[in-house]
């Protein structure tokens, strides 16, 4: 079998509004489609994470709370690849997001850092 790239990651959250304005007005992803589906109560927004990778987010009515520690099985993290980890950082400090001190890496001894998201979701820059 030959996986050419990952096509989209969906993540649910709790409030849809503040989830839509942390995504797509300080993180600056594109809106594909958003979407009310009446039938199963809840909101799906699609984000354009660059030309090939898209973000779902579903925000249906009171979903149970991520656990945090110790981490439950499932999605541990979610990374985006910057080519200036500094920047980025900069970038994001300006929009109000606080990241963790960048770090390198033990294994690969590439740098990284780690903020997270409205719901707790820990999002990781990778340079």
């Amino acid at each position: 079998m030959n996986f050419s790239a990952i096509h989209h990651v969906a993540i649910i959250v709790s409030d849809y509004e503040v989830s839509r304005e942390f995504y797509v007005e300080r993180l600056g992803f594109e809106v594909v489609r958003e979407n009310w589906r009446p039938e199963k109560r809840d909101w799906k927004l699609d984000l354009r994470v660059n030309p090939t990778t898209e973000l779902e987010i579903f925000a249906p009515e009171n979903p149970p709370a991520r656990p945090s520690y110790p981490e439950a099985c499932g999605l541990r993290h979610l990374a985006f690849r910057v080519s200036d980890i500094e920047a980025a950082v900069a970038q994001l400090a300006e929009r109000g997001i606080e990241c963790e001190p960048v770090r390198t890496d033990d294994f690969t001894g590439e740098r990284m850092t780690f903020f997270s998201d409205p719901d707790g979701l820990p999002l990781e820059l990778h340079e």
